[in-house]
C-alpha cells in the first residue's frame, strides 16, 4: 500500500481490523454531552466546536478547560478575536491564573504558537478561539 510505504505499518487500516482500539476522553464539564460523545472530548484529537455567533462555543471550551485544570492539566487558550473575559471564565471554573493565553497577531502566528505547544507536549488542552478570526498576515497588511 501507497500509504504505507509513506508513512509505515499502520498509518492507514480497516477501522474493524482494530475493533479494540479505545479513545481516552477528558470530561466536556456537560454531563449530556459527556454521554452523547461517549465519555468527553477525545484526547489527542482536533474537536471542532461549530455554531452561530453567540451560540455557546467559547462557554463550551471553557467548561473543557476547566475539567482539565480540575484533572490536574494545563491548557492553553488562543484568543484569536481578542475577546476572552477572565471574569467570565473564572465564573465558569476556569484557573485563570493558571491557563496559559495568547493574543496572536496573525492566523499564521497563532497557528505556529499552537504548533509549539503541540510539539512540547506542555499542555493537555489547546482551544483556538475561533478558526474565523485566524487572518492570515497578508490579508491584515492588505497584500490580498
Amino acid at each position: 500500500n501507497h500509504i504505507e510505504k509513506l508513512y509505515g505499518r499502520g498509518s492507514i487500516l480497516r477501522l474493524g481490523e482494530n475493533g479494540d482500539m479505545v479513545v481516552e476522553c477528558s470530561p466536556s464539564g456537560c454531563m449530556s454531552l459527556d454521554a452523547a460523545l461517549g465519555g468527553g472530548y477525545p484526547k489527542g484529537r482536533v474537536v471542532e466546536i461549530y455554531g452561530p455567533e453567540s451560540s455557546g462555543k467559547t462557554t463550551l471550551a471553557l467548561h473543557a478547560i476547566a475539567e482539565i485544570q480540575k484533572a490536574g492539566g494545563t491548557a492553553a487558550f488562543v484568543d484569536a478575536e481578542h475577546a476572552l473575559d477572565p471574569k467570565y471564565a473564572a465564573g465558569v471554573g476556569v484557573d485563570t491564573d493558571a491557563l496559559l493565553v495568547t493574543q496572536p497577531d496573525s492566523g499564521e502566528m497563532a497557528l505556529d504558537i499552537v504548533d509549539q505547544l503541540v510539539r512540547s507536549s506542555a499542555v493537555d488542552l489547546i482551544v483556538v478561539d475561533s478558526v474565523a478570526a485566524l487572518v492570515p498576515r497578508a490579508e491584515l497588511e492588505g497584500d490580498m
